[in-house]
């Protein structure tokens, strides 16, 4: 046994070192991260009892819905009196429908008390009515330890019907098992399209530049890696290609470490034409021949772009091309109207793509 380890069934374990000050800010952060680990778990746990309680209750009386309300408002006035701020009628009708959306959230807690979102995350996700979504944004969240901001920015965003419905309709069939099980990933579950950069900040009639777009995704890379969707990793920005006619170079370079190949992004603030088609398909070559290593799979280029074009996607190479992807960014956070709309434009311009 390492006489240097401290451990305590229940209490925090840390290695001494040499350092007192260095194990003494260990002490200190690993107590501060047990203790919010605790009070999240057991306002989750009360939270959800709560609305077990009043849900039993509810089940008592013939118009359930009315009687319900009744419940909530009576039992809102008692609690406030006694406990103060806290127990509102929106925050108890919250708790039921925790309850409600969520029932087996209990032996969930139970078994893995040290990575359950908090409760501010679970009320975001009570906007999502759809429940494979919202269980699908639940498991990501904990996988991918989002933020409660991210969380609320890709449901607003509609991130999960983005990334299972702008390609292929069979996706949604296959969500599930292709985004958890240990199958063979299909890159078009990484391919987002339309692309929401509404973080970045620049102004929507296209003034700025192709440099001045990259500069500012560069800027809010943490962001921009977040919207491009699971396992991407950045790799170099204007990466230097030599041959031994000419020098290249290509805008962003990325890894995608579940499709285990090299992601080339190329930038473009205008609608996508065929000689930026031809260009990234020449990258895409080049980067398989002079960069790929053993154990990677074949590169995939993605043009970036303000528009995409349906005559591009039916006569240029990106017909049929398994590896090359013309993408739309739009620089702000459109209605849910307008991203069904856009999302079908691109389902449309994809199939052209791809139609035998």
């Amino acid at each position: 046994m390492n006489d240097n380890l401290i451990s305590a069934k229940g209490l925090i374990e840390f290695n001494k070192s040499d350092d007192i000050v260095s194990d003494l800010k260990n002490i200190i952060d690993l107590s501060q991260k047990q203790a919010y680990q605790a009070v999240n778990t057991a306002l989750v746990y009360r939270n959800w009892l709560i609305g077990y309680r009043i849900a039993e209750e509810e089940l008592n009386g013939e118009d359930r819905a009315e009687f319900g309300a009744k419940i909530i408002k009576q039992l809102s006035k008692e609690l406030t009196e006694i406990y103060g701020k806290g127990f509102d009628r929106s925050n108890l009708y919250r708790c039921l429908q925790f309850y409600k959306l969520f029932p087996q959230i209990v032996d969930s807690v139970r078994r893995q008390l040290n990575v359950q979102l908090s409760w501010t995350h679970y009320r975001v996700l009570l906007q999502v009515n759809d429940k494979k979504a919202r269980d699908w944004y639940e498991k990501e969240a904990i996988e991918q330890t989002w933020s409660v901001r991210t969380l609320q920015r890709n449901i607003s965003s509609q991130y999960y019907y983005r990334l299972l419905k702008s390609q292929v309709k069979e996706l949604v069939i296959e969500e599930m098992k292709q985004l958890t099980g240990n199958s063979k990933y299909d890159k078009l579950e990484f391919i987002k399209n339309p692309v929401i950069a509404e973080f970045l900040s620049l102004s929507s009639d296209t003034s700025f530049t192709e440099t001045q777009l990259e500069s500012s995704i560069i800027s809010n890379l943490q962001k921009f890696l977040m919207e491009l969707g699971k396992g991407y990793a950045f790799i170099a920005r204007q990466q230097h290609i030599h041959t031994e006619k000419q020098d290249y170079f290509i805008d962003l370079v990325f890894y995608n470490y579940y499709l285990k190949c090299f992601v080339l992004i190329d930038l473009k603030t205008e609608k996508v034409t065929h000689q930026d088609v031809g260009q990234m398909d020449m990258y895409v070559r080049m980067y398989d021949e002079l960069k790929r290593t053993e154990g990677d799979n074949p590169t995939i280029g993605i043009i970036l772009c303000s528009e995409t074009d349906e005559d591009i996607a039916r006569y240029s190479v990106l017909k049929g091309n398994e590896q090359l992807f013309a993408s739309k960014y739009k620089l702000y956070l459109p209605t849910d109207e307008e991203l069904r709309a856009e999302i079908e434009a691109q389902k449309t311009i994809f199939k052209l793509q791809h139609d035998e």
